[in-house]
This record gives structure tokens, C-alpha cells and sequence, in this order.
């Protein structure tokens, strides 16, 4: 399999991980229930990412988990940015 191969079979993998998770956690990153925090969702989002990093710092494995559970916030945190297929396309030089 080439590098073209695995980056699709990659990120196909993350956005089955991500929608299953979304569905299971019904959207609460994007529309927090604010019982406890009154914060938006991007500072949430935010939270949560500066929480995981933590956790990996202070562990001595970095876990696939971990990698996934980065990438799935900061897709949700550009979701919240109202960041469109075309802006990501737009950066490519």
C-alpha cells in the first residue's frame, strides 16, 4: 500500500471513528448542555484538548487513542470555527 493509500484508508477510519462517537455522545462538543460550565463550544472543545494533552504528558505511552482522540477535537473545534471544505482547500499552496 503507498503513503496516497494509507492517508485516505487513515482518515476514512477517523471520520467512521468520529461519526460513531458524535452519535454516541449526541453532538455535546458541539452543543454542550451547559449544566456545570456556561462555556461555548469552542472553549470547551479547547478544555477538553488541553485536558488530553495533559493526560499525555503525564503518562510515559502515547496511545493511538490519544492521537485520535486529538484529531477528533480539533475537527470539532474547526466545525465550531464555522471553517468550510473550502477554506481547508484554499490552503493548499
Amino acid at each position: 500500500m503507498n503513503s496516497q493509500e494509507k492517508i485516505s484508508e487513515i482518515y476514512d477510519a477517523l471520520k467512521k471513528m468520529q461519526l460513531e462517537k458524535n452519535k454516541r455522545y449526541g453532538d455535546s462538543a458541539l452543543k454542550p448542555n451547559n449544566i456545570f460550565s456556561k462555556l461555548d463550544s469552542q472553549s470547551s472543545i479547547k478544555i477538553r484538548l488541553d485536558d488530553k494533552l495533559s493526560r499525555i504528558m503525564n503518562n510515559n505511552e502515547l496511545k493511538v487513542n490519544d492521537i485520535s482522540d486529538i484529531i477528533g477535537y480539533l475537527v470539532l473545534l474547526l466545525i465550531s470555527m464555522d471553517i468550510t471544505e473550502s477554506d481547508i482547500l484554499n490552503l493548499i499552496d
